[in-house]
């Protein structure tokens, strides 16, 4: 049998001991090994990805309230190779579905302006209205490429039901730009 390095064996006891635990812990196996997850914290990530969706559905409506035309964006942004590419399809085994309308941002929204002249926004859905480093580089390379003319983060206002939109060239505008 093969020693363990002292240092692994702390964390490893702990695994052991959470995996025992099937009251607070949820134990599943991954390509690294065990992995144990507490039930509460399954729980609430459920819960918070119920809420994000319930929210953006409330964005979606009152885009669509103040006179645009909305839809999912379905591209992403490939910042590696700097360019424009399809969203890929998450699959969720546990479900045994396909989620679609996984790109950044989440919609693009479109309102005539007249004659020929239409402003081409995309919207991205915050509940915080936080970007991470990967987005705000994201947001960057669609400005400076014109695919939009402005892009909005969504975030809950102070008061209940409100929605707040910030302009991310407003909020980032001298550092990512």
């Amino acid at each position: 049998m093969k020693q363990i390095p002292k240092e692994d064996k702390a964390k490893f006891m702990e695994m052991i001991r959470k995996a025992g635990d099937p009251e607070n812990y949820e134990t599943s196996w991954d390509e690294k090994g065990p992995v144990s997850k507490k039930k509460s914290n399954i729980k609430r990530g459920g819960l918070s990805r119920a809420q994000g969706a319930r929210f953006e559905l409330q964005v979606r409506k009152d885009l669509e309230n103040k006179g645009r035309v909305v839809d999912k964006w379905g591209n992403n942004v490939d910042l590696a190779e700097d360019k424009l590419a399809p969203a890929k399809r998450k699959y969720n085994p546990f479900r045994k579905m396909l989620v679609v309308g996984t790109g950044f941002p989440d919609f693009v929204a479109i309102k005539h302006i007249h004659d020929a002249v239409y402003s081409v926004i995309g919207v991205e859905v915050k509940m915080n209205g936080t970007l991470s480093k990967e987005e705000k580089e994201k947001c960057r390379w669609y400005l400076k490429n014109k695919i939009f003319s402005q892009i909005w983060i969504a975030k809950k206002g102070v008061k209940r039901g409100e929605i707040e939109y910030v302009d991310f060239r407003e909020k980032y505008g001298g550092k990512y730009l």
